[in-house]
Parts: structure tokens; C-alpha cells; sequence
């Protein structure tokens, strides 16, 4: 029963993936997202308000380029961007580890607030095992090394928690069970840092964790592995428990095996997830332990060791039992001409690659200040072009597929402040079900409605009106409302005919 269960969900993602696919420019449910790092010190010692304006003028102009999700790093270091009372504040916060900021705020609080109101999710990204950079001089005594630095080596010039104590699981998971209790999350987010990228000439120092938790593995690199699976594992389990509505997305180094490794891999010359990060994100996928999957595909189309086309379609063939986005680096996009048409560079021939592919059902900006700024015209083509209409999240049906059930009482009426399109929430009977937000679509008099084209979205709003665009009111149109539970499964439409 079990494993006609998955072929079953996995049909449906397929079958929502060629529906998406299908309208090549403008599919309507698609992950268009992008990465707000702390670690590159952007905000490090920034004033409050100057940090407030900063983030808010990102995400206007993020939302003007039509993205509906920020991934937003919160812990880099075993410290925080949000109030905890296990870890520290962070120094790419504040300038020093420790040092709360002032006047005191929550930054992952704020951009809760901040995306949710544009329409956007907000994925706290995390990373598990770090925890001390290398620019980090002082830890603060908050920090949970200063409590057990047993549970912890140094390797590379870097402090990590020891992956091999099951002690340090427990930890990972508390500090996760943490966020997703405390705050309205729409995902955690985990990167390509697992065990460390390898530093040639010194051997990572898992001999006592290995000694006294090898669990019977004579193959020490299958064991780190196993260390890894049974984290992701647990995580998954404890995001499910508290919230089974947030989702637990990866990010990976964009190749998982070489081909002159495994048969299975991609045909590529590079490092690898499997073997050198001990990252089997593949068996996280088919197990069904992550939500969705990011490969970070950094690479131009033509890398003579990791072409993009080919990994992009390696990916898209093997990790279709989650939903799977690209990651895509904007300046090395800009950077590299277009084989076919060396006139332009390639972030049209990497956006038709992305969307022929029925099981890729979307992308991610590494980074979003570089979509920002603008270079070759990436954002402009954003918003202009490949996501000219807004976008629907995708589906999460092994989640949840239920619909929630249509508005109530959509109705026109004339207020002190213009003409308004009202309507009532719908009943719930569990909090999965409930509507968080509704979609709105609009239709000359006689056109056929079809909500599958994303080109009549007129908004997607947490509200439960629309101000109508009044003209002379001689005009008809159909106004459609349905409603969005927090999966974005979406409900039978409700209509109303108005004049304009």
C-alpha cells in the first residue's frame, strides 16, 4: 500500500508539473524565490531603522520582479537573527556575538511581517552544523560551545558540532522545534553545509564520536551519511509535530555524484554531496523526508565540469518525488554569453531549459541583492518577461490536499472610499483548512472563465475586499474569488458581475 501510495502522489506532482509547464511563459503555480544572506556582513552593525529601510526596499523591489518567496538566513553560526534563549544574538547582526540590538527588534519577526504582507513566504534558513566562522574572534558564553565544547571539533580554521554525537541532533532539533513553535514560518531551510567541504591535507576529527557511536559501521564515510539521514530524518519528524503545515526545503551543492563514481551520477567533474559533504539528498528526496529539493546550479550552460543543461536535467530525472526548484547564481548568468546566440547572455536559455522540464516547478536567486541591482538586466527581465503574471506557490499534496471551502457573501458595494468587491472568510474545521489568503481574477463579460491562466490574476491579498478600478461604469466584468489554505491548495471559485 505504501509504495502505491507514493506512485500515486507522485503522479499528482507530475500531473500539476505539466500543467504548470504546459503555458511555457507563465505557468501559474510556480516557486519564483531568492536568498537573503547575513554571512556575507551586510547588515553587520547596521542600524536598526537603516537595516529596517534596507530590507523593506528589498522586497519591494523583489516583489516588483515578481518573487513570492525569501529565504532568509537566521542562524550562520550556532547564534541568531530572531530572540532565542538558547543561542546568542549574531555578530553579522549586530557586530558582536552576544551584543543584543538596539532598540531591540526581531528581525525574523519583521520579515514575517514584511513578506507575508506582499504575499510572499518566508523560509528561515538555518545552517545545522556550523558553529563558528572564521571571522568569529570571541564566542559569547550563550554560545552552546562554551557549555559543551566536547560536542564539538575544529576543522579547516572553523568550529562545527560533531555530527556523530546523538546529542547534538537532539540540540539541532530543539532549536528548530524553537522556531517553527514561535514564530509563522512557512518553511526551514537548510543549505549545502552538512560535514564541511573538504580541506585538502587535514582529516575531519570524528574519532571519538566514531568510537563510541559507530553503531557497528566499519565504513566511516557510510556512517557519516547515516549521521546525516537520521538528522534530516528527525528534523522532518519534529517540523511535522509541531506545525505540519511548515515546510522543510535543502538547498544542495548542485552535483550529487560524478558519473566516473557511480553509474547513477550526472556527467560531471566536480564535488560531490554523496561523497565528499556526505549529503544523500537523493535518499531524502525518494524517502520523502524533505519537502522540497533547490540543487544550487551555479553553473553557465557549457562548464566543461558541470554544464548546466546537464545537471539541470540530471536533477529533473532523478529528484522528481519532491518538488524541485533551481538554484540560479545571477551573475554568473549575466556573465556568460548564450551558445546559441552569443549576443545575450543565457538566462533565457537557462529559463527554457528550467521550464520544459515537467518536474522542475521553479527557481531560487543566488542572491537577492544581486537581483536588486539589476546587472544585464536580470530583474527587469523578471519582471517584465518570465514572470510578467504573478504565481501561485506549487503543490504540496503529500502534505496536504484537501481544499479549503469557497468565500461566502461576494458581493459589490459602493463605500466612502470607492467601489469594493467584499467577501467572508469560509469555515474551518482545522487550522489546514482555514484560508489565509485569497486570489482574485478578472474576466471581460462574455470570456470563458479559466482560472488556469495566470494572466487574469489581478491580485493574490491576505485581505478580504478588492477596490475596484471604477471608470465610467458602463463596462461589465466578472470578478472571481477563491481562497488559499496555508499549502495553497485552492478552493472552488465564487463570481461576481460588476460594472466599471
Amino acid at each position: 500500500m505504501s509504495r502505491i501510495k507514493n506512485l500515486i502522489v507522485l503522479a499528482a506532482l507530475l500531473l500539476n508539473a505539466f500543467v504548470s509547464g504546459a503555458q511555457t511563459a507563465s505557468p501559474k503555480r510556480e516557486f519564483r524565490g531568492a536568498w537573503i544572506q547575513c554571512v556575507n556582513g551586510q547588515f553587520q552593525g547596521m542600524p536598526v531603522e537603516t537595516m529596517k529601510k534596507t530590507l523593506i526596499s528589498q522586497l519591494d523591489n523583489l516583489k516588483g520582479a515578481g518573487i513570492n518567496a525569501i529565504i532568509f538566513q537566521i542562524r550562520a553560526e550556532a547564534d541568531a537573527l530572531y530572540k532565542s534563549s538558547y543561542e546568542p544574538w549574531s555578530r553579522f547582526l549586530t557586530g558582536t556575538q552576544g551584543v543584543a540590538p538596539s532598540p531591540s527588534w526581531d528581525p525574523l519577526q519583521f520579515m514575517i511581517d514584511e513578506c507575508h504582507k506582499r504575499g510572499m513566504e518566508l523560509h528561515a534558513w538555518i545552517n545545522p552544523y556550523r558553529a563558528c566562522t572564521k571571522g568569529t574572534s570571541k564566542l559569547s558564553p550563550l554560545h552552546p560551545y562554551n557549555k559543551h565544547p566536547e560536542l564539538f571539533v575544529r576543522y579547516a580554521g572553523q568550529l562545527y558540532f560533531d555530527p556523530g554525537f546523538p546529542e547534538n541532533r537532539k540540540y539541532i532539533c530543539k532549536i528548530v522545534r524553537d522556531i517553527v513553535a514561535r514564530y509563522n514560518v512557512d518553511a526551514i531551510h537548510m543549505d549545502d553545509y552538512f560535514y564541511p567541504y573538504p580541506n585538502p591535507g587535514e582529516k575531519f576529527p570524528d574519532d571519538v564520536s566514531f568510537a563510541a557511536y559507530g553503531r557497528g559501521f566499519t565504513d566511516r564515510d557510510q556512517w557519516r551519511r547515516d549521521n546525516v539521514n537520521i538528522l534530516i530524518k528527525e528534523l522532518h519528524e519534529t517540523i511535522r509535530e509541531c506545525k505540519p503545515w511548515v515546510k522543510f526545503g535543502i538547498s544542495p551543492f548542485g552535483i550529487y555524484r560524478n558519473k566516473r563514481t557511480s553509474p547513477e551520477g550526472s556527467d560531471t567533474r566536480g564535488l560531490q554531496n554523496y561523497d565528499d559533504l556526505y549529503a544523500d539528498v537523493l535518499l531524502w528526496v525518494n524517502k520523502g523526508w524533505i519537502d522540497y529539493n533547490i540543487p544550487q546550479i551555479y553553473w553557465e550552460i557549457g562548464h566543461p565540469a558541470a554544464d548546466y543543461e546537464t545537471l539541470i536535467k540530471w536533477w529533473a530525472e532523478k529528484s522528481a518525488a519532491r518538488p524541485l526548484y533551481i538554484g540560479q547564481d545571477v551573475y554568473r548568468t549575466v556573465k556568460n554569453p548564450d551558445k546559441k546566440n552569443p549576443s545575450v547572455h543565457q538566462m533565457g536559455a537557462k529559463y527554457d531549459l528550467q521550464r520544459s522540464l515537467p518536474s522542475v516547478q521553479g527557481s531560487c536567486q543566488w542572491y537577492a541583492s544581486a537581483v536588486v541591482d539589476n546587472p544585464g538586466n536580470y530583474r527587469t527581465l523578471l519582471a517584465k518577461n518570465y514572470h510578467k503574471y504573478p504565481a501561485l506557490q506549487p503543490l504540496y499534496p503529500f502534505i496536504d490536499d484537501k481544499v479549503p471551502n469557497k468565500v461566502k457573501k461576494l458581493k459589490d458595494v459602493w463605500t466612502e472610499y470607492g467601489y469594493i468587491l467584499f467577501w467572508s472568510s469560509p469555515k474551518a474545521k482545522t487550522v489546514m483548512d482555514e484560508a489565509v489568503q485569497y486570489v482574485v481574477y478578472r474576466f471581460e463579460n462574455k470570456e470563458k472563465v479559466n482560472l488556469d491562466d495566470p494572466s487574469k490574476i489581478i491580485t493574490i491579498t491576505k485581505d478580504t475586499f478588492y477596490k475596484l478600478p471604477y471608470d465610467n461604469g458602463k463596462t461589465k466584468y466578472r470578478y472571481v474569488v477563491t481562497a488559499l489554505d496555508r499549502l495553497n491548495n485552492e478552493s472552488k471559485p465564487v463570481s461576481e458581475k460588476v460594472k466599471l
